[in-house]
């Protein structure tokens, strides 16, 4: 990774509805605009992002989705209300936010949900995008929320079983929709002691997804501080019993829009809660990717798959 650098810019971009998105910008203020797009949903942006990029070539963008990190407000206080955080106020977020800074078009980074996000993004606004960088690819389709919340548990029979067991009894018969949708309702009860009991239960089952990843980083679900961890766990349940709000298929099957954007996809072979084929989908159906899987990773990559990540965007730096 590159030294550790600080913003020359940051602010609050008000979106008109209530929310507060931060933003900051770091390295070449005359460099190739680039934007990272964090993953969870919820996580908010890590220092660490920003080491991605060469700071002398890149114009480097990083952002706090709504309601995390330092976006405000935050999801770790129920009274918060998330009825305006969906997908698609995401996208109008990041389409304000590169008008605001005078960015005609911008390289797209960021893997997980992050991917899923980039996708919905530049199908939304294929000429406002340069490239597009994503690790561990993913869709948010209801087939791969159904995997990772409930199929991967025939990897993992006990842990799934204590995941299912922390919502209430009513609850845990449905499907993994059902299941989400508790949860969510538990993240946004009145008592702290109900939130966090849920939080640590939904981090948990993560933790134990990425668990053989011996090459990444086990346990980095839980690894956060409270109220962050709070923030990350019931902005993802209110996503993921949604189905992000996203018509079935709709990435896979409207990527022919991103036709003319080189795109490089790069998955670990042993991502358990993301399987490689979702990245083999996508690259098929879109004509200018290429997929890089690399045999020693999963879902937290490795050090060739990191490796793989900065020569893709290196590669991009001065086109």
């Amino acid at each position: 990774m590159y030294p550790p650098i600080e913003p020359y810019d940051h602010g609050m971009l008000d979106t008109g509805d209530g929310n507060l998105v931060y933003w900051e910008v770091c390295g070449n203020p005359e460099g190739k605009p680039a934007v990272v797009v964090h993953g969870g949903p919820g996580s908010g942006c890590s220092v660490n992002a920003r080491k991605t990029f060469d700071p002398e070539r890149y114009r480097i963008v990083l952002f706090d989705q709504r309601n995390c990190g330092r976006s405000r407000p935050h999801a770790g206080d129920p009274a918060t209300d998330l009825s305006t955080n969906t997908t698609h106020h995401l996208i109008a977020d990041m389409e304000l936010l590169r008008e605001h800074l005078g960015i005609d078009k911008w390289l797209l980074y960021g893997g997980s949900w992050g991917s899923t996000l980039i996708l919905a993004y530049a199908e939304a606004h294929p000429d406002r995008v340069s490239e597009i960088v994503i690790p561990s690819v993913t869709m948010t389709r209801r087939e791969d929320i159904d995997w990772l919340y409930r199929g991967v548990g025939r990897f993992f029979p006990e842990e799934w079983e204590r995941f299912r067991q922390g919502v209430p009894e009513a609850d845990r018969d449905g499907d993994t929709f059902a299941l989400l949708a508790a949860y969510s309702r538990l993240m946004a009860d009145p008592d702290p002691e109900i939130r966090a009991q849920a939080a640590r239960d939904w981090t948990t089952w993560e933790d134990a997804v990425i668990s053989l990843e011996t090459n990444g980083n086990p346990g980095a679900y839980s690894n956060r501080p409270p109220d962050a961890l709070l923030a990350f766990v019931r902005i993802c349940a209110h996503y993921f019993s949604n189905a992000a709000w996203l018509e079935e298929g709709v990435l896979l099957r409207e990527a022919g829009r991103l036709a003319g954007i080189p795109g490089v996809l790069i998955h670990g072979r042993l991502d358990l809660g993301g399987p490689p084929h979702t990245a083999w989908q996508l690259a098929q159906a879109w004509p200018d990717a290429k997929l890089i899987v690399v045999e020693d990773s999963g879902h937290t990559g490795s050090e060739t798959f990191r490796k793989e990540i900065h020569a893709a965007i290196d590669a991009f730096a001065d086109r």
